[in-house]
């Protein structure tokens, strides 16, 4: 590229970067992109950063579409290619790790992204509401739910300040503001809250063809540029000579009166609005109302419908379109989920309720337990967010280390809290809820995580593919996983003893065959030869083998075969220059939301969090079973093993949506190879230190059902396509498996 070119790219992206009603578009081949996938080549090459093309550098040189999060390029048949784009390499990182570690819960993004990046739908949501766009209709559901929801009130209390104002005769001034904030909040749309501007010619001089000047732009740049620009034959205008605002009587009667009053009324909508996440906007107008407009003057408030522009003598305070945006499920507050947000109260109020009423006097226990189950997912992002912030600014062994030692923290801590508790109960109760909820996380993983995404994803795309053969791998090691964990099981209904409770023989015929009842295999440890001799040896065989087998699986897909996955990272705008139009964020490490020692505090701090609620879940279990008819096994099947799992089943469903149902088929089955080979050894380990019963003896029920699920899921991805019809089918597996295990 000349210097010219490069002078004029420049001088562009600055004038678009200063104008902030105008979003400047970047290329999307300028990005850090992640190779991960799966090819087979006859000749492996031992230099394989020649072998890597991106997808993004590729479409741009044949001029077709650029390229998507997760999408599969298949080339000849047998091989696949899955491209992933990172904006800088920290994400890269992070994206890298899901294939090391498995997908942990929520993996957003952990660093800052550009404005400017993101999609005009994003944009939206990050805007402030003090600019005037084109507008389309304005009579919406959601602008008609805001006049019931809001807009009423809102105004009865300011037509209510109204009437306090003008008794007040001193007041009269912000009467009449309240009388037209009063009109102005019954139906905010379509109008603006507008300040007169007092240097008219320079605003104009800065701003030629605005309709009204926003609020952040910048009078001292102004008062720069007007001397170059101006002639100097031009007289400014010099506002008229009024009282300050601070030496008026009036202004401290309102304060007094008037604003601690509407204070707590835009304070309650704007609560209220936050909370509903879909109706954000209203809460950034009432708060822009609260900090901006009730604190400025009344004579400098002017209120106008937006049907023509207004003009540059005027400065645009609040102007809202539409009261309701489904997108928000989006907004993020300093990378954080605005759902996650909203939810940390709910975890703080349960466990202060929970420990506080312990004799549930004001609270039962059944309000305490859906509490407690609910509070479980804002704990679990916050984890998961933790993970993924530490992993993707380390190194792999420390990566490796987090990864192993919060990886199941939100499961490990609800199982470990529930067999103390039912040991020191002395029952059996609890350590048949930890085996349901063992059995359920399978069957979540196994069908429903898969055949949702099947769903939701055939919706949007006619069919989708994925590499069968990859798929064949995952499910024959979730095969082997799921056979190893009930091998236990299976010996001890080939070799166990037969025991009924009770035989007769008909009176009839004392000569005839014995009438048995409630006849079953004896496969609990009260079997002592049988378990001390067989079963206990092989649960311990189990238990070293099977972690065994996922450390030499990481070992071989990260160090000896790490080219048959082909995981690297490149810097395209780097590495290939010229190859993608300019103008485009260039790579670097980006600025991370969370650094490492902030994601440490908020990862201990929500593991203990999570052991509180982990605790108030288990305590009232028991009421629940006593006064309901639930059975434990359904508590723990369907409650307890899907509840964590949620986080896991939006990840497959967003990967779905873009079109990339292998990742969606992979975040399955990661966790449940890891309940088998890392969450159940984990637990034979910690009752080897200190004994609560618990034995790895799952009911025929549970095997068969688990066994079944594997069958079905390795005969549906033998042929590497999927749509909404096999995910139904998944779908009412899993639906049907909670009633055959109760």
């Amino acid at each position: 590229m000349s210097g010219q070119e490069r002078e004029h790219v420049g001088f562009t992206n600055t004038q678009w970067d200063h104008d902030p009603r105008v979003y400047r578009r970047t290329s999307q081949c300028d990005r850090l992109c992640v190779d991960i996938g799966s090819h087979v080549a006859e000749t492996p090459s031992p230099d394989v950063s020649h072998q890597y093309t991106p997808k993004c550098l590729s479409a741009h040189k044949g001029g077709t579409t650029p390229c998507h999060y997760g999408e599969e390029v298949w080339q000849d048949g047998s091989s696949l290619r899955t491209t992933i784009r990172a904006e800088n390499e920290v994400e890269a990182n992070k994206l890298a790790n899901n294939y090391r570690f498995g997908f942990r819960k929520w993996k957003s993004h952990v660093t800052e992204r550009p404005i400017e990046d993101r999609s005009d739908i994003v944009r939206e949501l990050y805007s402030e509401l003090n600019f005037v766009r084109p507008q389309g209709s304005l009579i919406t559901c959601g602008n008609i739910a805001y006049l019931i929801l809001f807009g009423w009130w809102i105004s009865l209390a300011y037509l209510l300040v109204c009437v306090l104002m003008f008794l007040t005769i001193i007041g009269v001034p912000y009467g009449k503001l309240c009388w037209k904030l009063s009109c102005y909040f019954l139906w905010p749309f379509g109008k603006s809250i507008l300040k007169p501007r007092s240097l008219v010619r320079r605003c104009c001089v800065k701003f030629p063809h605005c309709e009204a000047i926003p609020e952040e732009s910048d009078s001292k740049e102004v008062k720069e540029s007007t001397p170059l620009l101006m002639p100097p034959s031009v007289p400014i205008e010099v506002p008229p000579q009024r009282t300050r605002y601070w030496c008026r009587v009036s202004t401290y009667v309102w304060l007094l009166l008037g604003y601690p009053l509407l204070g707590l009324i835009h304070s309650l909508a704007c609560f209220l609005s936050w909370i509903l996440v879909f109706t954000i906007p209203v809460a950034k107008m009432n708060a822009r109302t609260l900090a901006i407009i009730l604190l400025m003057p009344p004579e400098d408030v002017h209120i106008h419908r937006l049907k023509k522009p207004q003009g540059c003598d005027s400065q645009v305070l609040l102007c809202c379109y539409h009261a309701f945006n489904w997108y928000y499920y989006k907004y993020t507050l300093d990378g954080i989920n605005v759902f996650a947000v909203n939810l940390l109260p709910l975890v703080i109020t349960t466990l202060v309720v929970g420990y506080v009423d312990t004799e549930n006097q004001f609270v039962s226990s059944e309000a305490k337990f859906a509490a407690a189950v609910s509070s479980i997912i804002p704990l679990s992002y916050y984890i998961g967010m933790g993970i993924a912030s530490i992993s993707a600014q380390s190194n792999f062994a420390v990566g490796a280390v987090v990864n192993a030692t919060f990886g199941s923290i939100t499961e490990m801590t609800f199982y470990i809290t529930a067999l103390l508790r039912g040991h020191k109960a002395g029952t059996k109760c609890y350590e048949e809820i930890v085996k349901a909820a063992l059995t359920g996380t399978l069957l979540g993983c196994i069908l429903f995580i898969p055949g949702i995404s099947m769903i939701i994803g055939g919706f949007k795309h006619r069919e989708q593919r994925f590499n069968s053969r990859s798929a064949g791998v995952s499910s024959a090691l979730l095969f082997i996983s799921v056979g190893g964990v009930f091998a236990p099981t299976l010996f001890s209904k080939a070799y166990g003893s037969l025991v009924c409770a009770g035989c007769s023989s008909s009176q009839a015929n004392t000569s005839g065959p014995f009438t048995c009842m409630d006849c079953h295999y004896d496969m609990s440890g009260s079997n002592e030869p049988l378990y001390l001799r067989h079963i206990e040896p092989l649960v311990y065989t189990i238990s070293v083998l099977l972690p065994s087998a996922y450390l030499i699986g990481l070992i071989f897909t990260l160090k000896t075969h790490s080219h048959i996955y082909d995981i690297q990272v490149s810097d395209v705008h780097d590495h290939h220059q010229g190859q993608c139009p300019p103008g485009g964020a260039s790579g670097g490490h980006g600025t991370v939301h969370w650094s490492r020692l902030r994601a440490l505090s908020v990862l201990i701090m929500a593991t203990l969090l999570m052991a509180a609620c982990a605790d108030l879940t288990t305590e009232h279990i028991k009421p629940i079973l006593d006064h309901s008819s639930i059975s434990q096994y359904f508590i723990g099947v369907t409650v307890l093993a899907m509840v964590p799992e949620i986080p896991e089943i939006f990840n497959g469903i967003q990967f779905a949506l873009q079109n990339n149902i292998s990742l969606s088929l992979e975040v399955g089955n990661c966790i449940a190879v890891q309940v088998c080979m890392i969450q159940i050894p984990l637990l034979i380990l910690f009752n080897t230190f200190y004994d609560v019963g618990f034995v790895l003896l799952f009911s025929d029920l549970h095997l068969w059902a688990s066994i079944f699920s594997v069958i079905v899921v390795n005969y549906i991805f033998m042929d590497g396509k999927s749509d909404y019809f096999q995910g139904k089918l998944l779908c009412l597996v899993r639906i049907a498996m909670p009633d055959i295990t109760d």
